[in-house]
C-alpha cells in the first residue's frame, strides 16, 4: 500500500491529500453557497422597490425616450390637471414663437402627435396624453415648465417597464431624478 503525501496544514498539523482536497471542494462550496444565499436575497429585497422619477429633479434631457430598453419608452408624460390652466397658448402643445395659433402639425412641440388638445370653452383647452404615442422626450414637459405652471412631467410607467434592477435610463440620466421608490407607492405625483 502506497503511503499519501501528508500536507502540512495552516494549524501545522499534517493532513492527506485527500483531506486536503475533501476540504478544499467543502470550503468552495460553502462559499458558493453563501454567494448563491446572498444573491437571492438581494434580489428578493429588490423586487419590493422599482424605478421612478422625481419630477423635481427631471431637467427633460430627452434620454428616457433614447435609453429605455423598451421601444417605445417605458416613460410617458403625465399630466396633474389639478395643476393646469387649461391654456389657449400652451407652450407645452405649441411651439414658441408660432404666428398663429392653429392645430395644425407644424406649430406642434411634441414630435409624435401624443398631447391631445379638445375646446373646453371660450379661451380655455383640456390637454390630454396618448399614452400609446408617447415617447417620453420630454419637450412637452420642458415647454410646460418653462412657459406655464408645470403641470405636465414624466413617469415610469410600470405597466410597460420590465422592472430591471439596472435601469438603463437611470444610469445615463442628466438631472439624477431616477430613485428607487417602494413598489406599492411606485408613483410619484407631482402637487
Amino acid at each position: 500500500m502506497k503511503k499519501e503525501k501528508e500536507i502540512t496544514a495552516a494549524g501545522g498539523r499534517a493532513i492527506s491529500r485527500r483531506e486536503y482536497l475533501v476540504t478544499l471542494i467543502r470550503s468552495g462550496f460553502a462559499v458558493f453557497l453563501g454567494l448563491f444565499m446572498t444573491g437571492s436575497l438581494f434580489r428578493a429585497s429588490a423586487r419590493n422597490y422599482v424605478w421612478q422619477i422625481n419630477p423635481e429633479k427631471c431637467v427633460q434631457c430627452g434620454r428616457c425616450a433614447t435609453a429605455c430598453v423598451i421601444s417605445p419608452s417605458a416613460v410617458k408624460c403625465v399630466h396633474e390637471y389639478s395643476i393646469c390652466g387649461y391654456c389657449n397658448l400652451c407652450f407645452a402643445y405649441f411651439r414658441p414663437g408660432i404666428t398663429k395659433i392653429t392645430d395644425e402639425a407644424h406649430n406642434q412641440v411634441c414630435p409624435t402627435y401624443a398631447l391631445k388638445r379638445k375646446f373646453v370653452e371660450d379661451q380655455f383647452f383640456e390637454y390630454s396624453i396618448d399614452e400609446a404615442l408617447c415617447i417620453g422626450c420630454g419637450k412637452c414637459v420642458k415647454g410646460c415648465g418653462l412657459f406655464g405652471n408645470g403641470s405636465l412631467y414624466l413617469q415610469v410607467r410600470h405597466d410597460r417597464c420590465q422592472n430591471c434592477n439596472d435601469c438603463a435610463i437611470a444610469r445615463v440620466c442628466a438631472g439624477q431624478a431616477y430613485e428607487r421608490v417602494p413598489a406599492a407607492k411606485a408613483y410619484i405625483n407631482k402637487t
